[in-house]
């Protein structure tokens, strides 16, 4: 799969080891030395053409120091989602967390700093809320979108915060505060972040490198879901996500089974 300045037109050099780097990450090439070597490139090279594409979102970089595919090739459309595995391993998990518990039941992956539905199962009574599939919300606001972010540094965090609630900058430390939490518990509460109204609980999920790919959530009315409700909630959609993790290859969960 080696790239070859042969292989491309004269002028188009760049282009074409962009795109080799691209699907070197996708086949499973993930530090700057392999991706250096497979273009044939200087490792100064390699990281100017990586930093490129780090900025504009077609990769990221994994907490871990190796690269992934960024969130403009995962989601450049959300519905060649549906056609990947990750659907498929998780409607069987949401359905029975649907039946159990009663709740809107909702699986999101990221699209730059945005969560976007790619299932929802209506809980025993349908909720009013805006939070459609394929719809983009702001990943500071909701459950799941904060779910999507618990890895993220603290920086980033600000950042999401920045953008989704640009009404309310004074937030900031409390929200950072709550999100701290949120990761130690690897659970996220939405106490009417987004709807007045509206609870949310949400489990991030990960796969074989441990990176979050997908959260799971919970959604009702408050009054139908209070504080107390939502904490004896939380372990099942933990559960839940963690099934999912070890469907998709996170070796650490690898011998959990449902």
């Amino acid at each position: 799969m080696a790239y070859s300045d042969q292989d491309w037109p004269q002028g188009t050099q760049t282009l074409g080891r962009g795109l080799s780097i691209i699907l070197a990450i996708k086949a499973g090439v993930d530090t700057l030395s392999g991706l250096a070597l497979e273009i044939g490139c200087t490792r100064s090279t390699t990281q100017r053409l990586t930093a490129a594409l780090l900025q504009q979102g077609w990769l990221r970089l994994k907490s871990t120091g190796r690269y992934g595919l960024g969130e403009k090739l995962i989601a450049m459309t959300p519905r060649t989602q549906t056609a990947s595995p990750l659907l498929g391993l998780a409607a069987p998990l949401l359905h029975s967390l649907s039946e159990v518990t009663g709740k809107t039941v909702q699986l999101a992956v990221r699209s730059d700093s945005h969560a976007i539905c790619l299932m929802r199962l209506e809980g025993r009574q349908p909720l009013p809320i805006r939070a459609r599939t394929d719809q983009h919300v702001p990943l500071a606001r909701t459950s799941s979108g904060r779910a999507l972010i618990l890895d993220d540094s603290e920086s980033d965090w600000a950042r999401a915060y920045r953008v989704s609630y640009r009404h309310a900058p004074a937030g900031l430390t409390s929200w950072i505060n709550r999100m701290r939490s949120y990761r130690a518990a690897d659970c996220v509460f939405d106490l009417e972040d987004d709807e007045i109204g509206i609870h949310g609980v949400a489990a991030p999920v990960r796969d074989a490198s441990g990176s979050i790919v997908a959260a799971i959530s919970l959604t009702d009315r408050a009054a139908e879901m209070p504080l107390m409700r939502m904490k004896a909630l939380a372990p099942q959609i933990i559960h839940t996500a963690t099934l999912l993790s070890a469907r998709l290859g996170w070796h650490e969960f690898s011998d959990v089974a449902d």
